[in-house]
């Protein structure tokens, strides 16, 4: 599985140059946790952008993420390129989260479920969990998905 997580939300750089979670995205990521804590989801690798929010975020996530290691990943910045990532979890044989930006994030899923980085068929929100699994063919599909929002559509 591959495990796609947009950042929680984050205060502006006008607010904060180094843009930590805001009190409500910390709040919202603890929800999201709280409601995968039951899956007993565990990767390999959980990796994460050198951002402060993504770090913030990762670092919620793994008080309920069995990691085997919890590591900042260089190319996973809002502009970076898609491709050489994409290859490598193609050919990965371990389960993998990713916590990062807007529009990397989107740009991958769409490169790995559609073969174009520009379909967008996943609408990607602040500390939301996206889940891809491949197929015996070893293409990818959504497995499910869970936003902050549609946890307070319930609760």
């Amino acid at each position: 599985m591959l495990y796609l997580v947009q950042h929680a939300k984050a205060a502006s750089k006008e607010e904060d140059p180094e843009r930590p979670l805001t009190e409500q995205g910390r709040k919202e990521i603890e929800k999201v946790a709280a409601l995968v804590r039951p899956l007993r989801l565990s990767v390999n690798c959980l990796w994460h952008s050198g951002k402060k929010r993504a770090i913030q975020t990762a670092e919620t996530l793994a008080k309920v993420v069995k990691a085997n290691t919890l590591t900042v990943r260089h190319g996973l910045g809002p502009i970076d390129d898609v491709t050489v990532l994409a290859d490598e979890l193609t050919a990965a044989t371990k389960d993998v989260m990713i916590v990062g930006h807007l529009p990397f994030l989107a740009k991958l899923a769409s490169l790995l479920l559609t073969g174009s980085e520009a379909a967008e068929p996943v609408a990607f929100k602040h500390g939301g969990i996206v889940c891809l699994g491949r197929t015996d063919e070893n293409r990818w599909q959504i497995e499910w998905m869970v936003t902050p929002q549609f946890i307070a559509d319930f609760i």
